[in-house]
């Protein structure tokens, strides 16, 4: 009797096949979504460095993403400024010259 306990396997359990694919779903998951970040260059999101990131520049749908510290803030030209009820709008465009001068044109 102890030789026919001894053959069998623990592989004749159907429910270890779902958690076999759920860990395969994890590493794919994980892998694509790497991947994605790399391919966009994304890559400053997860360092601890300040950023600014414009969106859709010179578009309707243009957004200004900031992280500052822990705190990420999103702005669309639509949105009010501090609550204060004041709209933003266009006035110009500003150019930066290889020399580090910044050339500002009113529309």
């Amino acid at each position: 009797m102890k030789k026919r306990l001894l053959g069998q396997s623990e592989d004749d359990d159907p429910i270890s096949v779902v958690a076999n694919l759920f860990d395969v779903a994890m590493v794919f998951a994980v892998a694509l979504m790497v991947a994605i970040v790399t391919h966009f260059q994304m890559t400053e999101i997860f360092s601890t460095d300040d950023f600014t990131m414009i969106k859709n520049p010179g578009k309707e749908n243009m957004e200004i993403i900031t992280r500052q510290g822990n705190t990420i803030t999103r702005f669309t030209p639509d949105e009010t400024v501090d609550g204060t009820g004041t709209r933003v709008r266009r006035v110009g465009v500003a150019y930066e010259l290889e020399s580090g001068e910044v050339i500002y044109i009113p529309e």
